[in-house]
């Protein structure tokens, strides 16, 4: 009886392993992921964010992708409140933390202004001014 228990409780556990607890802001899907061998000195750099999520559900681990991504999408949320539009990993996920450098990349326009949108059209549709380089 104990043992029928027990794989009962794994059963049900086991497909909460491949949840995935964290969102994307509408602003966060702005943000790029760079490659951590990708040059960003033609950038400037916002600061270092750091974020983590559960790898693992006790003794189960969760599965690595959904981890990774889980990681990104918070650091890119994470990255709009430094106005920053690329975020960069400074070193793979370990344990289920991450560490990112945040940085801004092609925008002429001031932090404040990049920040903010243009306000919706009476049709939903939103509009950005252009930046000439």
């Amino acid at each position: 009886m104990r043992n029928k228990t027990l794989i009962a409780a794994l059963i049900s556990i086991l497909p909460l392993a491949a949840c995935t607890w964290v969102t994307m802001t509408p602003a966060g899907e702005a943000v790029r992921v760079a490659r951590a061998d990708e040059d960003l000195a033609a950038c400037t750099r916002r600061g270092e964010i750091g974020v983590s999520v559960k790898d693992r559900l006790g003794p189960i681990e969760r599965n690595r992708i959904k981890v990774i991504d889980e990681l990104e999408m918070l650091a890119r949320n994470e990255a709009v409140g430094l106005n920053a539009n690329v975020i960069q990993p400074k070193a793979p996920p370990d344990d289920g933390e991450q560490r990112f450098l945040a940085y801004v990349c092609g925008a002429t326009a001031s932090p404040a202004a990049a920040a903010t949108p243009a306000p919706t059209a009476d049709d939903g549709a939103q509009t950005y001014p252009v930046q000439e380089r």
